[in-house]
């Protein structure tokens, strides 16, 4: 969730949806077939940025939504869709920006430096880590359970009604590629990997867990705001060294630490003025964008709510964005 061992999906998820209705799920849809009627409107005020479920991503589209239509007045569209789709969406005009990419070295070659319909929109500023995790109650209680030579010692104590006797590696949605099925048999582990269904019902397990305080594993990432309400330690895999992912069925080492980037459609970042020149300058930090993500997922504030409510306080990090 491999281009690059990172998080990505397959499979596009719904366009046309607003930021708020992101938070709670969209229907599916082929962004081959179908996208907001403002994207690449070439004279127009208009921008349309891809979003992808996670609410990360959610953040950063929000704050660039607000910024863009009440500082640089432009009509903003979102589309739901996930990451490989989200390329060839942004290849054909059909977006104009990805805010969060966690590395699609494939389609980087495809689009970026071969038919370079796309551009490099920068740096995020964010670094994307994908891990398996355990509550940070239960490390303290077995410290050993944060090496993965140890794992199977704990797989009676992790086993769940789902898990069909053997461990649970709980996983999000699947329709998320990640390497965790490949990571269980080649390292000879007694886990089963059990997907929650989306990031939503992944969270709601885990602070359940938590709640109780059962121990639990799990797939998770950085940068994320559950952290802050569930603290969790990670286990260590066989360290990532380049290329050993470079074949999802033989992978038996660590996610890599992946600087997020953007990606802006080539004509709109020739042709759309302000607004892409503001997309090229948005960068911020984890930090940032834990802190819009904690409102939106955790305080239950409306996605432009959030955005409105970090743009009130952040204005020296923001104007810099605007700056020609």
């Amino acid at each position: 969730m491999r281009t690059r061992t990172t998080r990505r999906r397959s499979g596009a998820l719904a366009a046309g949806c607003s930021l708020l209705v992101l938070t709670a799920g969209c229907g599916a849809a082929d962004m081959t077939e179908q996208a907001s009627p403002f994207a690449n409107a070439q004279g127009a005020k208009t921008v349309t940025l891809s979003t992808q479920s996670w609410v990360g991503a959610q953040a950063n589209v929000a704050v660039a939504q607000y910024l863009l239509e009440h500082e640089l007045g432009y009509r903003v569209d979102t589309v739901q869709v996930d990451e490989v789709p989200a390329w060839d969406a942004l290849s054909q005009g059909r977006v104009d920006a990805i805010l969060e990419d966690w590395g699609h070295p494939e389609q980087e070659q495809r689009y970026v430096e071969d038919k370079k319909t796309i551009v490099d929109g920068g740096g995020l500023g964010v670094t994307g880590h994908i891990g398996w995790f355990v509550p940070t109650y239960f490390a303290k209680q077995h410290p050993d359970v944060t090496n993965w030579k140890n794992l199977n010692k704990y797989a009676d104590r992790l086993r769940t009604a789902e898990s069909g006797g053997k461990g649970q590696l709980l996983d999000g949605s699947p329709s998320y590629v990640t390497n965790d099925k490949a990571l269980v048999k080649n390292l000879d582990l007694d886990f089963q990997v059990v997907f929650a269904g989306s990031e939503a019902a992944q969270i709601t397990q885990m602070r359940q867990f938590a709640k109780e305080k059962k121990p639990f594993l799990t797939y998770w990432y950085s940068p994320q705001w559950l952290f802050e309400k569930v603290p969790m330690t990670e286990v260590k895999l066989p360290a990532y060294k380049e290329g050993c992912d470079a074949k999802p069925e033989a992978v038996a080492c660590a996610y890599p630490h992946t600087p997020l980037r953007k990606y802006l459609n080539a004509d709109f970042a020739e042709s759309g003025g302000g607004a892409a020149a503001f997309l090229k300058k948005f960068r911020w930090t984890t930090e940032d964008q834990n802190e819009v993500s904690l409102l939106i997922a955790d305080q239950k504030l409306s996605p432009e709510e959030a955005a409105k409510k970090w743009v009130r306080g952040h204005e020296r990090t923001w104007r810099t964005w605007l700056t020609k």
